[in-house]
């Protein structure tokens, strides 16, 4: 098994390889970043959805985030035509959103309050939202950072966020939200300006 996963790593580097794909070294973390983030379960995420710097597939404005939520990635604009790619989580089907919106706020480790149709889904979530919402940690679903996203001035409640569970990378499985690795929402945190475009779709 381990000689079928290093192949499979290798052919899948090789090709990442010839489509101009460049590696992204990690962002800085702080202490807390560093020992909250160890304590979710390690996950080898598959070639494709690891972090790249790539050839601008959007033709949009430096600074823009563009999500693809038919592939499952997401994309920050760099000038000079080039672009970081990340492997994300979106949301299934009944539940995705799209459009476009603004950051309007930015927050690390944030708390987590489930919405009121969540709930409704899920009466489990009652007492967590009956205390007043979840504080951040390692066992909060929106993980080290969140970036919350406005249309027209108003929350659409859709966040590009962390995620707690990094084995649903790449797939279309949340309630709307866009999930990261935590590393990789670090990085887009730490690259993402207030007012910065999103564009879902």
């Amino acid at each position: 098994m381990k000689l079928k996963a290093f192949v499979v790593a290798l052919v899948g580097a090789t090709l990442l390889a010839g489509c101009n794909y460049k590696s992204v070294p990690d962002p800085a973390l702080t202490a807390k970043d560093a020992e909250w983030m160890a304590m979710v379960p390690p996950f080898e995420l598959d070639p494709e959805h690891q972090r790249y710097e790539i050839q601008d597939p959007t033709g949009e404005a430096p600074g823009t985030i563009i999500v693809d939520t038919k592939q499952n990635f997401l994309y920050f604009v760099l000038p000079g035509k080039r672009a970081i790619r990340y492997g994300v989580a979106t949301g299934a089907e009944a539940y995705g959103w799209t459009g476009t919106a603004q950051v309007k706020r930015k927050a690390e480790w944030p708390r987590w309050m489930p919405p009121a149709d969540m709930v409704e889904r899920w009466p489990h979530l009652k007492p967590t939202a009956a205390a007043g919402g979840l504080n951040g940690g390692p066992d909060n679903p929106l993980g080290a950072r969140a970036l919350y996203l406005y249309e027209g001035g108003r929350d659409t409640l859709y966040r590009i966020h962390g995620t707690n569970e990094p084995d649903k990378i790449g797939r279309s499985v949340s309630s709307g939200c866009i999930r990261m690795r935590n590393i990789d929402i670090v990085d887009l945190y730490n690259r993402t300006p207030m007012n910065a475009k999103v564009i879902v779709r």
